[in-house]
């Protein structure tokens, strides 16, 4: 078995993906040690075990960890979904999809830190959509106001969205509420 030694666990920092207690850092911290131990003691025929066992309880405990901070950390969630929604909406009104298309997932994950995959577990936890599902639910509410308050075409409407394509809009629009842009907005003349 080869030998390596574990570097010092880092468990600062703005955008981690995993945020431990002190008593939780002190389990991983305790499980890196045992296997520390085992990998400096005398190599026998059970050591590859022992080490696979303990590599499966830090993913376990890793497992754990994470997902609990989704409900442990609810209020500073809730903060990130407020500013992820004003994100959306400042994009959206202020037209910076004209020039820079659709806002993406690696747009909001690089304006709020954490990793896109986190802001999608996050945001799955909290409103169940995970982040590329919420901002077509976005979309779909700005596009629903303009059909509604402009007489601007349903391409027109795509364009200001970011759609490079209206038949990329309409279809993610028929997805989404069973009806295309034209039907939906007759259903309100």
């Amino acid at each position: 078995m080869a030998a390596f030694t574990f570097k010092r666990l880092r468990f600062a920092g703005n955008n981690r993906a995993l945020h431990l207690s002190d008593t939780e850092k002190e389990t991983i911290l305790s499980i890196y040690r045992s296997m520390e131990q085992e990998l400096s003691s005398r190599v026998d025929e059970f050591s590859q075990e022992v080490m696979i066992a303990h590599i499966e309880l830090l993913l376990s405990y890793v497992n754990r960890f994470y997902k609990r901070q989704f409900i442990t950390r609810k209020v500073i969630n809730d903060d990130i979904l407020q500013k992820t929604e004003a994100i959306i909406d400042h994009y959206l009104n202020s037209r910076q999809s004209l020039h820079q298309g659709l806002p993406t997932v690696q747009f909001l994950s690089g304006q709020l830190n954490p990793s896109s995959g986190y802001l999608s577990d996050m945001l799955r936890s909290l409103i169940g959509q995970n982040a590329q599902q919420y901002i077509h639910e976005k979309l779909i509410e700005k596009a629903k106001e303009r059909l509604t308050t402009t007489r601007l075409s349903v391409a027109e409407i795509a364009y200001e969205l970011g759609f490079e394509h209206s038949q990329s809009f309409s279809k993610l629009f028929k997805n989404k509420t069973k009806q295309s842009p034209l039907e939906f907005r007759s259903s309100f003349n």
